[in-house]
């Protein structure tokens, strides 16, 4: 017997012009030359040796990759994160759901963040038409098109629209490939079912975007750099609007995932930074680690050599690479993030510092090896 559902339909929905929000981009973005002023001799030498790492990865076409939570995003590090991956220095960056829907929302209005306790209260938190509409029909589209999740984001960014197509031309796809390529055909389905619930015209569909110079996706897309999108069911505002669509979310996710493996598959003598992702980072790179190494030894290599460096807020006085994993009655035994990568082999460092001060520091320490 199935159990009630929600009805998403039923939802007073606003536009985004109505809501109140607590960041600009144009005030939080961080300037390139920005230093910080709290950094202790151990974390500048730790940021050297990463930048050192990751100059000999590239050497050597290792992967560079970066995965970091929405506050990354929040704090203003677009401008930062653009050019790591616009000079070559990282191959590939990743983040959750929550940083998808933030680097969009800046593209998109200039501004994000609003008041989770007033809006929550109010029954509207995360009940907007902009964020809601765009970024689920940009996944639904994505699906169709054989995308990942923040590649479909980034592309309607950067052409500042989407292209919808006829209902027809979705039906004969699904038909035409239910035997030779059934993914494809449901994706043409789903895609089929979110523009006819919402009536959406084939065609050009423009979105304008005065703010894209500022977006991380949107960069990586023109540049051909891997973005991937790594969210979970429910934890997202888009969830919220009706035209969200499970399918295409996980069609789009998983292809991340997968590009996101394939990457971690060179990470061998190359270089990973967790910034600000307490169970996301961890969570993705050990299944991936462990997959890319089953192949590798079963082509008579292994993965190794690697050096991940983590950096939280949070404090942390346990030695991990001294003393290795903690008790289980040690409070450092659940930095899961710690506790994770200390088991993924390589060398990892700790860094407690704030996003902006560790990526600016990175960013100005390449730049000076690089004009050497």
């Amino acid at each position: 017997m199935a159990h009630p559902e929600f009805d998403r339909n039923r939802l007073s929905i606003k536009g985004l012009s109505e809501r109140k929000n607590q960041l600009s981009i144009m005030k939080k973005k961080v300037p390139l030359d920005f230093r910080a002023e709290n950094l202790k001799d151990q974390d500048k030498e730790l940021i050297r040796r990463t930048a050192v790492k990751i100059a000999d990865a590239r050497k050597e076409k290792r992967s560079v990759i970066i995965a970091f939570g929405a506050h990354a995003i929040k704090n203003g590090l677009g401008p930062v994160l653009i050019e790591l991956i616009r000079k070559g220095w990282v191959t590939h960056l990743a983040t959750n759901g929550a940083g998808i829907i933030h680097d969009w929302e800046f593209a998109f209005q200039g501004e994000s963040g609003e008041d989770v306790r007033e809006n929550v209260k109010n029954g509207q938190f995360g009940i907007w038409e902009e964020t809601g509409l765009f970024i689920n029909l940009a996944i639904a589209v994505g699906a169709f098109e054989r995308m990942g999740y923040g590649e479909s984001v980034g592309k309607m960014i950067s052409r500042e629209g989407l292209t919808i197509p006829q209902k027809e031309f979705l039906t004969e796809e699904a038909i035409k490939n239910i035997k030779a390529d059934p993914e494809y055909a449901a994706a043409a389905i789903d895609l089929y079912d979110v523009i006819k619930r919402r009536r959406i015209k084939p065609g050009f569909m423009s979105i304008p975007h005065p703010f894209k110079e500022y977006s991380v996706q949107s960069a990586a897309f023109e540049l051909n750099i891997p973005f991937t999108g790594h969210p979970m069911i429910g934890h997202d505002i888009i969830y919220n609007h009706p035209i969200n669509h499970g399918a295409a979310i996980g069609r789009t996710a998983l292809r991340d995932f997968l590009y996101y493996a394939h990457s971690v598959s060179s990470i061998g003598g190359g270089v990973y930074i967790s910034l600000g992702s307490a169970v996301m980072s961890p969570m993705v790179f050990e299944k991936s680690l462990s997959m890319a190494q089953n192949i590798a030894i079963k082509n008579g290599s292994r993965i190794e050599n690697h050096f991940i460096v983590v950096v939280d807020l949070a404090k942390n006085e346990w030695d991990w690479n001294r003393d290795g994993e903690p008790p289980a009655d040690n409070p450092a035994y659940y930095m899961r993030y710690c506790k994770t990568f200390s088991r993924m082999g390589g060398e990892m460092q700790y860094m407690s510092a704030d996003n902006r001060d560790f990526l600016c520091g990175l960013y100005q320490s390449l730049s000076a090896a690089e004009s050497l």
